[in-house]
């Protein structure tokens, strides 16, 4: 399924002038992309304009199979200019491309297309120039930026963090310099993209291009707090968010950073709960952790965790990962899954557990006689030792089992970075660090 990816934002007017100057020189069509290749600003075009430049422009947004593609020949790692090859199947032709670096950073891609005749060893060297001069003015807006950002970080992390008193701080700078409203609906997102390959820059930058477009939508303001290869969103909604609507920013969120990073990109997503004001985004933080601990123990999450679809995983999933383990699972319990050998007795006590305690409603399911229902639970009872006819006993086989799955569940379904996240050594739920470097 295509997706699209917004563009980033637009360049300033020295760095268009420059892309402009450039073009007409070449006579060619100029574009100067951001590390993610979303464009940053563009020439006229001169007759040699493709699918990909005209519907990048026309429509706002790019194509991600392009922007994968590019992506893939490795050009932000690239040392020196090089062409990729052009795609018939993409409607993309040659470019020359320019990595844009100054003192280190990675801060964009000017691109030349290359069809036609060869680049002279002079517009070679009027291409290096306008880089050179590019990489100067993005170098100077990146300072600028990192400072507001980093300020807006500061304020994010204290607003979830523990200490009461720079939350109230936070909150107040928050509203009082019209960053953040104080409700009526808050959420807070938190991400991760644990075992990248890539410089832990290039996911920084790859996590702000993913959540970027879901600081400002028509019914949320948000702010953004990134750390090497972990973010926190805080968003404030004018309207209760629906389930499906988070959702479908998530996919989007997962669905980008996989554009970027690759489609091997292993990401753990997880949801707090709505919140009614802004001072509670701390709570609405700590939900998102515990649904992060879920999306990676859970494979059948798909690496998205859901606060308020956890049910009586949230419970589980507050306990410090060096408790949560087997001792915690009934011994009447154990008694009769031990070994395997009486899946037809696990069947059954589910089936009866999950209807309540009602025979003749897990008869039905199970498609069998009363009266061979009543022979297996009296079964269950000499295994476990337990009267079903108690409904705390049933209470106690019931989250049992709950917690039996959520053990069970191979983490060899997971990707190995997020397998490898999930039994990192360290805090519990209980416990928290920096709020953008500790997702438990």
């Amino acid at each position: 399924m295509k997706k699209w990816i917004q563009r980033a934002r637009p360049g300033g007017e020295a760095v268009q002038s420059l892309v402009d100057a450039l073009a007409e020189v070449l006579g060619r069509s100029v574009v100067l992309d951001d590390p993610l290749v979303r464009m940053i600003c563009t020439s006229r075009h001169f007759g040699d304009e493709d699918r990909v430049r005209v519907r990048t422009l026309l429509q706002g947004v790019a194509d991600d199979e392009p922007i994968r593609y590019v992506l893939s020949q490795g050009v932000a790692g690239w040392a020196r200019p090089g062409v990729i090859p052009g795609r018939d199947d993409l409607g993309l032709q040659p470019r020359y491309c320019v990595p844009i670096r100054e003192r280190g950073h990675m801060l964009g891609i000017l691109m030349v297309v290359a069809a036609g005749e060869p680049l002279t060893a002079a517009e070679i060297e009027a291409i290096d120039v306008t880089a050179s001069a590019v990489a100067a003015e993005l170098y100077e807006e990146q300072l600028a930026s990192n400072v507001e950002e980093e300020q807006v970080r500061r304020l994010v992390n204290q607003l979830v963090g523990t200490n009461s008193a720079q939350r109230c701080e936070a909150h107040r700078r928050l509203v009082d310099d019209d960053l953040l409203p104080t409700g009526p609906y808050v959420v807070v997102t938190s991400v991760a993209v644990p075992g990248q390959r890539e410089a832990s820059g290039q996911v920084a930058v790859a996590l702000r291009g993913a959540l970027e477009p879901f600081r400002q939508t028509r019914a949320a303001r948000g702010l953004l707090a990134i750390e090497q290869d972990r973010a926190v969103l805080v968003q404030v909604f004018e309207r209760e968010p629906a389930e499906d609507e988070l959702d479908q920013q998530c996919r989007a969120v997962v669905g980008s950073l996989r554009t970027f990073l690759g489609r091997e990109a292993a990401t753990v997503v997880g949801v707090g709960g709505r919140q009614t004001a802004l001072s509670r985004a701390w709570t609405s933080y700590d939900q998102a952790r515990v649904a992060a601990r879920a999306a990676r123990r859970l494979p059948q999450l798909g690496g998205i965790g859901d606060w308020e679809r956890l049910g009586e995983y949230a419970v589980f999933l507050q306990l410090p990962e060096d408790v949560l383990n087997d001792s915690l699972v009934p011994q009447p319990l154990k008694r009769l899954l031990k070994g395997g050998g009486n899946a037809r007795l696990e069947e059954t006590l589910r089936c009866f557990l999950e209807n309540a305690g009602s025979v003749p409603r897990t008869a039905e399911i199970l498609e069998i006689h009363r009266t061979s229902l009543y022979y297996r639970l009296r079964q269950i009872q000499e295994i476990t030792g337990l009267d079903l006819d108690n409904g705390a006993n049933r209470l106690v086989l019931h989250m049992g089992l709950r917690l039996w799955d959520l053990l069970r569940a191979s983490r060899d379904a997971l990707p190995p970075a997020v397998r490898a996240a999930s039994g990192r050594p360290g805090r519990g739920a209980t416990e928290r660090g920096s709020p953008v470097a500790t997702e438990g």
